[in-house]
């Protein structure tokens, strides 16, 4: 393998982009959902020529994307085994710290007490308090928020807290400061994951969602890869809502990114910039704009459009430099559902030190990858995970 500081792994995770139900998947209400699988089945097949030299066909069924014979990467899919289904839970375990104990979801809105308690410190009333659909209950709230200025407050299933304001009635500042105060209050039992600042504009019944969302996360655990290889010496590089995910701990630069076509730009950008150590990417586009809608035809144009880019962050792989595509989760659009589903993710590995057509299998755990990709850049092991390194290489 190649000497250690010239060492890189480039970790992009396609948000939701899920491989086929987890055996589990019934216990959280999604039987028969396969991101992957069902899209292309709907669309009468995916064109996705590169993801497909890597593997991608060979992990699962997909129409338009048969198995190749001699795959450039490794290739194979992951069991979660944190308790959930979000995004949280799917980046925590794939840093090495699964989540053993689920985060508290709301079916039935947040307690009056506590909902009081943010109304107080933040000055005025609430709207909504209900689980809902972001785009659906500003359509229904909407106007009415724009008459009294009150923001509006929903979850979801996942462990979300989320605050919808127009940002010409709640400027971005106060906003998030309002998301400051909640996270604040949502501590210990009522500890939510994520709280969610849902900008939007426009007027009644063409209100639209800006790029200006930011979470508001639970500190992560210790000992995760973030960490680990920030105490190895090498630099951590967060793409996207990594840093909001990992609460901005254990990162030596951090670039936020608007959309999947900026998050491209970004890692190649990244990529010039920081020669070592881990750049971490989420595209999230795959679920916020695609997948929590039901969109089925813009979730497979996403897909294509990232398989089209890939070709240009090959040709930018450095000798000793570790791709690593996975998922958090799930979101299949055709399902009736607009929420995550509970599903395998794919893992696919390239690079140079990486040997094509080494079948992974399913991987036990989310983990593995973390393990794999700390053992790679010398950063020791961690909480959880068995590292498949020297299968792959």
């Amino acid at each position: 393998m190649a000497e250690a500081d010239n060492k890189r792994v480039i970790l992009i995770v396609l948000d939701s982009v899920g491989a086929g139900e987890a055996p589990d998947a019934a216990a959280y209400g999604d039987a028969g959902s396969n991101t992957l699988g069902n899209i292309a089945a709907a669309m009468g097949g995916l064109r996705l020529p590169n993801l497909q030299r890597l593997g991608l066909g060979n992990v699962l069924p997909l129409v338009g994307v048969p198995p190749v014979a001699e795959p450039a990467g490794a290739f194979g899919r992951m069991q979660e085994v944190s308790c959930g289904k979000d995004t949280t839970a799917g980046h925590w375990e794939l840093a090495g710290t699964p989540l053993l104990h689920p985060l508290p979801t709301y079916p039935h809105g947040f307690p009056a007490e506590l909902l009081a308690e943010f109304e107080r410190q933040i000055g005025r009333g609430t709207l909504g308090n209900i689980p809902a659909s972001g785009t659906v209950i500003i359509e229904q709230l909407g106007e009415e928020h724009l008459r009294t200025g009150k923001p509006i407050v929903y979850t979801s299933a996942d462990s979300v807290f989320q605050i919808a304001a127009h940002e010409e009635i709640i400027p971005l500042p106060r906003l998030y400061e309002m998301c400051e105060i909640a996270r604040h209050l949502l501590v210990g039992e009522h500890g939510v994951g994520r709280v969610i600042a849902r900008p939007f504009v426009g007027q009644p019944g063409s209100f639209k969602r800006t790029a200006n969302r930011r979470d508001f996360s639970l500190l992560p655990p210790a000992g995760n890869l973030l960490e680990a290889v920030q105490a190895s010496g090498l630099p951590v590089v967060s793409i996207g809502k990594i840093h909001d995910i990992f609460a901005d701990q254990h990162l030596d630069f951090s670039y936020p990114t608007k959309d999947n076509a900026d998050g491209m730009r970004t890692i190649l950008a990244a990529m010039v910039k920081h020669s070592t150590g881990l750049i971490w990417a989420n595209l999230v586009d795959f679920d916020m704009q695609f997948g929590h809608r039901n969109d089925v035809a813009g979730y497979a144009a996403a897909l294509e459009v990232f398989d089209a880019w890939l070709p240009q962050l090959l040709a930018q792989l450095q000798p000793a430099d570790l791709l690593l595509i996975t998922a958090d989760h799930g979101n299949d659009p055709t399902t009736s559902s607009t929420d995550h589903s509970r599903e395998y993710v794919p893992v696919l590995a390239t690079g140079a030190p990486v040997a094509g057509g080494r079948d992974l299998g399913i991987r036990p755990s989310f983990a593995d990858l973390g393990a794999t990709a700390a053992e790679y850049l010398g950063a020791g092991k961690l909480p959880a995970g068995e590292s498949f390194l020297s299968y792959i290489i």
